[in-house]
């Protein structure tokens, strides 16, 4: 199983040091990839947010940047927002960044879980889901070949023109992310797309369908087995009640935020530590803790990929990096060994 992380690039306040200045916020982030790269976990995620309290509003500049002081470690966006994105740009920017890390990009393509870009952008909410599915095939169609001729409707039409640059992979991979829309999962299946399921609420055993739904739809496509991503929020500690310690304020400041905007009630110290038992969508916890969790949701999923949101809220720089290094040197080989051990039995 690969394992990494993933980011928004949040930049709420750090309880005890206030909130950090744009700059220093990429420079901690960079740091974090650093580390995560030398201790040898398998993908960097970043994603799209156009608000004020996160510094990601353009995820492959900031991947571009980690690429240079990285070697291994495959870089992906975590989402773009394809439906306010131009997907010539998108293709041609993850292209740059593939060349300049030879060959780590990954895309990773959804509606997004906010809508502040398209006015930004100038789109019309109206054509919220027509403007992801015309602008994915199209991005699909500009993987296939250099030459792209495409017929608009909600994107431009182009006829006979070069897409440029072309990356170092034969193909950059695209994923697909979802949340809770059954068509959406089986649309990924159908159109050989590996998907990631953001699960960050409720409990993992309700997002099984979306998972049979995603193989149903490769099947009756004809594609095959496709890679299953599970994206989660946690963070890990030395301890358990260190890591509850770390996590919960910093979740409570982010989803009190965006609750006052949706109509949520302000969240509980109980209702927190309820949502990292075992059988909960929150991964937080000391590594043995978490290790188990991983592998209770493989046993539901078989998935490929598990990557961790660890900063839902801003927690201490020095917290972060060593929760990275947890992550890396005592979750993931176990992880990696028991998923391992579970797949040669299946043979």
């Amino acid at each position: 199983m690969e394992l990494g992380i993933y980011t928004f690039v949040e930049n709420t306040e750090v309880p005890g040091v206030g909130r950090l200045s744009p700059g220093r916020r990429l420079e901690n982030l960079l740091e974090e990839a650093e580390i995560a790269d030398k201790m040898g976990l398998d993908v960097f995620a970043i994603g799209e947010h156009h608000r004020e309290e996160y510094v990601s509003s353009a995820p492959s500049i900031i991947l571009s940047a980690i690429a240079a002081r990285t070697e291994k470690i495959r870089l992906s966006s975590a989402v773009t927002v394809l439906g306010s994105e131009d997907p010539v740009r998108v293709f041609q920017q993850y292209s740059t960044l593939d060349l300049i890390s030879k060959g780590r990009a990954e895309i990773m393509v959804g509606r997004g879980s906010f809508i502040e870009s398209f006015p930004l952008f100038g789109y019309d909410l109206q054509n919220y889901e027509d403007l992801f599915d015309e602008k994915l095939e199209m991005l699909l169609e500009i993987q296939k070949e250099d030459t792209l001729n495409w017929k608009g409707t909600h994107s431009q039409t182009v006829n006979s023109r070069g897409v440029y640059p072309r990356p170092h992979q034969e193909k950059i991979p695209i994923w697909r992310a979802v949340g809770g829309t059954p068509k959406s999962a089986y649309h990924a299946g159908a159109l050989g797309l590996p998907m990631a399921i953001a699960i960050i609420g409720g409990y993992p055993e309700q997002f099984k369908t979306m998972a049979d739904l995603h193989k149903r739809g490769a099947a009756e496509h004809g594609h095959g087995d496709l890679p299953l991503s599970i994206n989660s929020h946690g963070f890990i500690a030395d301890s358990a009640d260190e890591a509850m310690d770390i996590a919960f304020p910093a979740f409570k400041v982010q989803m009190d935020r965006i609750g006052r905007e949706r109509g949520w009630p302000p969240m509980s110290r109980e209702q927190f530590e309820a949502s990292c038992s075992l059988k909960g969508a929150n991964v937080v916890g000391d590594p043995q803790q978490v290790i188990d969790k991983i592998l209770y949701q493989h046993q539901i999923f078989s998935h490929d990929r598990f990557l961790l949101q660890m900063s839902v809220g801003s927690v201490p720089h020095d917290k972060m990096l060593r929760s990275i290094e947890l992550f890396a040197k005592e979750v993931a080989p176990a992880v990696r060994k028991k998923v391992e051990s579970r797949r040669q039995k299946s043979l």
